[in-house]
């Protein structure tokens, strides 16, 4: 069969364009050239591709040690001949198109005029519309009884065009799109607020995915194909043909959690993810890569971790041009214009376009000769052209063997004019003028009189208008609406504690830590038929750290090749395993990476209607300390899990030191409002959390997830006191009594590793000072804060009701002083010091950077040992009369040393 393509655009012999090198046979280059173009016309791309393999496989051999040249000419991918036919209705897509952007736009200015503080985006969206548009009509799949549906990841300042199509469907009204961003005050007049970004924490049946903090939701989007991939490996559900979209900026690109998954999704084979990459060419202030191009710097990055990548740069308007281009000019122009001044190029008109791009020579003003100067004003870049966008989209789908991403080049703030198209000011551009508002209906040849236009007023079709119609048929034919989230699934029974838990609830006195007892428990649960094969244990690395080695073999780590080598330790029992049904998440030494399986593991109840129950475990310091942002994205995503923040606390990983060594994750972890948080210090605390949180999780259905601090430091483990685990969940419970016949003259409060201490320090009260001393669990300060907060608010807003008392106050009621110490910040216990009524409160915590020593001497010097807590309870006793003064001058010479 005879294939017929254009002739090959070569650049003139003469010079190599790469190393500056002299042609010394330009007949013989020019021979090699024709070759090549006659392979391709005999036998097509895939026959020269072959042979250019093989002439690279040579050519890359030592004695020529050549490399391939990177990047390919800043033109499409996808060539007009093999451009499918564009599926649908044009004409009415765009109209479609246009009055979104008029939607989002006015939604946006009308919210400014009224409130100047509100803020939002306009250029954005204005670029983003046709990438939008074309996934909406043609590939963004609905989740409904039939099909799972697509995921999809939506630039987060394009949120205004999400919501205009949401109202030209119906989802949304008029007073919705008038409330943007007022929340608060829409509901007084029957309306939603809008959220500024995808938030499904504030909008939860609409948003799915947050993505308003850069860099989160592609490394989210990644993890999330993944796991679908790992559903389907694991029989737990059937994923084949959903695909993952995300719609990114490629100023969104610079943050390292962007890129920090790209050679896993090429790794995984990921051909159900596709990213499209915003191109505008612009970041918030100016441009992505001004002196260089961020199209073609993205290209490297991607190709070379393993992506297909497809260039979206040009749209139909530029195809006749290059059909005209004998000599490739219009390449060398391109090649040679850097990002700052096609941005320039973008803000400009079409007079200005004609003298300084088509006026560099002759051969370029000769390709212009026949424009008007309103025609090259309107000559589209890719991601503006609907009917290449369709072209890579398609590309994309039909892609096997590995992801994809469409690097799509628009005009930030396009269609806007003078007042914001590709200027500098365009992302801060928030109000227009009536002439601009005008304007821009012009553009857009949009159904306005002026005064409609000036006036902002939204604009929605005859629910008969062919626009309608044809809308509402689209999203039928692709299952049904989205952006949606389900907020419910199926039930999930707990097993009884007994079951997996008893040895903890029942220690009498056995050594162990409560990181051993954990695994312990997550052994036991695994082998639940019902709840074992939803759980998904994740861990960065260190399995083997946190005594997990023996899950290895018993239900495997996650491959999706499986395991093709034959482990160093294949005859030990505890041998790494991998299967393509290996139910361990082990990512290797990314924790933003194991958080963000956390995620897709978390967020499996609403994202597929398959509930499951994740626990990450990792080094503590390394949690909220470094992937906090991931954490609160995590929590506007309604996950339910657990967080197990291992090696806690800054005293019990004596020698690892200042970096390892935790003082201040259950603080930051208190601040994530559905973020419960626990420093439990016996394994019998940590078996009531653990089965009290899948409860809530699984069982009530909650929407939040649980922060344990494990400790590795064995110690001999106390059966539960009776009726204490109700105590554990408020957060405090009287672990001992005053030992002798006195009343308590002291209360110790004591948690994680420290409690032992304060039990030590109890006993040296009593023995060498006569001072008689409860010590008290305290599993959770934040619980015993947010519980304190509601009281004093229910108090507070309803003065005539009966007075509630907080649990913590219940607890420590009198005038006894109080004495708080943890393996933490001091600020940590003191989250409680306001609501004790009556007391002295004292808190102790390791404040200050960590060090490099024995658990012992550590906890001397931060001033958490039994002794430092002995002297603080006398200080303490002394300030309230209890005690002489002289009492502890003569204790801080023995035990302040």
């Amino acid at each position: 069969m005879t294939h017929v393509f254009e002739p090959l655009q070569f650049q003139a012999a003469g010079t190599d364009a790469v190393a500056g090198v002299a042609d010394t046979d330009p007949a013989e280059t020019a021979e090699w050239r024709d070759a090549l173009s006659a392979v391709l016309a005999a036998g097509g791309p895939a026959r020269a591709r072959f042979l250019l393999d093989q002439l690279a496989a040579l050519a890359s051999e030592p004695a020529i040690a050549w490399q391939p040249r990177g990047g390919s000419p800043y033109v499409n991918t996808i060539p007009v001949e093999r451009q499918p036919a564009f599926p649908g209705d044009l004409a009415i897509e765009e109209r479609l198109a246009s009055l979104m952007r008029w939607n989002a736009l006015a939604m946006v200015v009308r919210a400014n005029q009224a409130y100047g503080e509100l803020g939002g985006h306009i250029a954005s969206y204005a670029s983003a519309a046709d990438l939008f548009e074309v996934g909406f009509n043609h590939f963004f799949r609905a989740r409904n009884a039939q099909q799972g549906g697509d995921l999809v990841f939506y630039q987060p300042h394009s949120a205004p065009g999400v919501y205009a199509r949401a109202f030209l469907e119906g989802r949304l009204s008029e007073a919705d799109l008038a409330h943007y961003r007022q929340e608060l005050a829409a509901p007084a007049v029957g309306a939603q607020g809008l959220s500024s970004y995808p938030h499904p924490w504030l909008m939860p049946e609409f948003w799915q995915f947050p993505t308003g903090s850069m860099g989160i939701g592609p490394i989210s989007s990644i993890y999330q194909a993944r796991f679908m991939r790992y559903l389907q490996h694991r029989g737990l559900l059937q994923t084949e043909g959903r695909r993952v979209w995300g719609v990114f900026g490629d100023g969104e690109m610079d943050e390292p959690e962007s890129m920090s998954a790209l050679t896993l999704a090429a790794r995984e084979k990921l051909d159900n993810l596709t990213w499209v990459i915003n191109c505008n060419l612009q970041r918030l202030d100016g441009p992505v890569r001004g002196n260089g191009r961020i199209i073609d710097e993205l290209e490297a990055l991607f190709a070379g971790a393993g992506w297909h990548v497809i260039k979206l740069v040009w749209g139909s308007d530029w195809d006749g041009l290059f059909a005209r281009d004998a000599n490739g000019a219009l390449r060398k122009a391109f090649a040679g214009t850097v990002d700052g001044q096609f941005q320039t190029f973008a803000a400009k008109d079409g007079r200005y376009n004609r003298e300084h791009f088509f006026g560099q020579n002759a051969e370029l003003a000769a390709l212009a000769q026949g424009l008007t100067d309103e025609q090259i004003d309107r000559l589209r870049r890719g991601g503006h052209d609907m009917v290449k966008i369709h072209a890579a989209y398609a590309a994309a789908e039909q892609c096997r063997g590995r992801p994809v991403v469409i690097l799509a080049q628009t005009k930030k703030g396009y269609g806007m004019g003078e007042a914001g198209q590709g200027r500098m000011t365009t992302h801060q551009q928030k109000k227009l003028d009536r002439d601009d508002l005008i304007a821009f209906r012009n553009r857009f040849a949009l159904p306005l009189s002026d005064e409609q236009a000036a006036n902002l007023e939204f604009f929605k079709p005859a629910d008969d208008s062919p626009e309608m119609r044809y809308l509402h048929a689209r999203r039928a034919a692709l299952g049904g609406h989205i952006p949606a989230r389900v907020a419910q699934a199926p039930q999930l029974v707990v097993p009884p504690v007994e079951r997996w838990g008893d040895f903890a609830l029942n220690a009498n006195g056995k050594e162990m830590s409560t990181t051993m007892a954990f695994v312990r428990m997550l052994t036991g649960l695994l082998k639940d038929a019902q709840l074992g094969p939803r759980i998904v244990p994740i861990v960065a690395d260190e399995a083997r750290t946190f005594g997990m080695a023996n899950l290895f073999k018993q239900i495997g780590i996650y491959s999706n090749l499986g395991q093709n080598y034959e482990p160093e330790d294949i005859g030990s029992v505890l041998s790494y395993r991998e299967a393509t049904d290996g139910q361990i998440l082990e990512e290797g030494i990314s924790e933003a990476g194991a958080l963000s399986s956390w995620v897709a593991a978390a967020t499996s109840y609403s994202v597929h209607g398959v509930p499951m129950l994740p626990f990450y475990i990792y080094y503590s310091m390394f949690g909220f300390q470094r992937v906090g942002d991931l954490i609160w994205a995590a929590a506007d995503q309604r996950a339910r899990g657990f967080l197990l923040g291992a090696t806690a606390g800054r005293t019990t990983l004596g020698g690892e030191g200042l970096q390892h060594q935790d003082g201040s994750s259950p603080l930051q972890a208190s601040t994530v409002p559905n973020c419960r948080t626990w420093d439990p210090a016996f394994a019998g605390e940590v078996a009531v959390i653990v089965e009290h949180g899948m409860r809530r999780m699984l069982e009530e259905q909650a929407d939040e997830f649980f922060y344990l601090l494990l400790m590795n430091e064995n110690y001999a483990n106390p059966s539960l006191p009776e009726g204490a685990a109700a105590g554990v969940l408020k957060g405090l419970y009287r672990f001992q009594p005053a030992q002798g016949k006195k009343a308590a003259q002291v209360r110790l409060l004591g948690s994680g590793a420290i409690l032992r201490e304060v039990l030590a320090a109890a006993e040296l009260l009593r023995s060498d000072y006569c001072v008689e001393a409860e010590v008290w669990s305290a599993t959770s300060y934040s619980e015993l804060q947010r519980d304190a907060i509601e009281a004093e608010r229910h108090n507070r807003l309803q003065p005539q009701a009966p007075r509630r008392t907080s649990h913590v106050a219940q607890c420590l009621a009198g005038t006894a002083p109080v004495v708080a110490a943890s393996d933490y910040v001091r600020a940590w216990p003191q989250l409680i010091a306001p609501y004790l009524e009556a007391s002295r409160f004292v808190a102790l915590g390791t404040d200050g950077f960590g060090r490099s020593d024995t658990r012992e001497q550590l906890r001397r010097h931060f001033e958490v040992d039994r002794a430092h807590i002995a002297l603080a309870a006398l200080d303490a006793l002394a300030d309230a009369g209890s005690v002489p003064r002289e009492l502890v001058v003569r204790a801080a010479g023995r035990l302040g040393g």
